[in-house]
């Protein structure tokens, strides 16, 4: 079983900055890859980011490439999402998310196993 506590979530301003983080229990925590998926009002949850279990590859939706990086520290079991250059269009609640290493080769977001509560992002513009 693995836990995951979303933080950071608030109010901004476009072109502004916020940093969630994802808080991680359990025993496998390290071995887990770990994802950041947002949905908006009306929309489908979509995918954001994500990182290996070692920290060592990390992707991105098109639409938050150069402005959003992915982080994570096994030791301290955590997972962060820097947002900068912040925009309207970035508004949503935040998940963190977790899955079990090599479970599929699709990244579907069914094949995620665990997931926090979401945090909101809100963007003024």
């Amino acid at each position: 079983q693995v836990q995951l506590v979303e933080s950071g979530g608030g109010l901004v301003q476009a072109g502004g900055s916020l940093r969630l983080s994802c808080a991680a229990s359990g025993r496998t925590f390290c071995n887990y890859a770990m994802g950041w998926f947002r949905q908006a009002p009306g929309k489908e949850r979509d995918f954001v980011a994500r990182i290996s279990s070692t920290g060592g590859t990390a992707y991105y939706t098109e639409s938050v490439k150069g402005r959003f990086t992915i982080s994570r520290d096994n030791a301290k079991n955590t997972v962060s999402l820097q947002m900068n250059s912040l925009k309207s269009e970035d508004t949503a609640v935040y998940y963190c998310a977790a899955r079990y290493p090599s479970k599929s080769s699709s990244w579907y977001l069914s094949t995620w196993d665990y997931w926090g509560q979401g945090t909101q992002v809100t963007v003024s513009s």
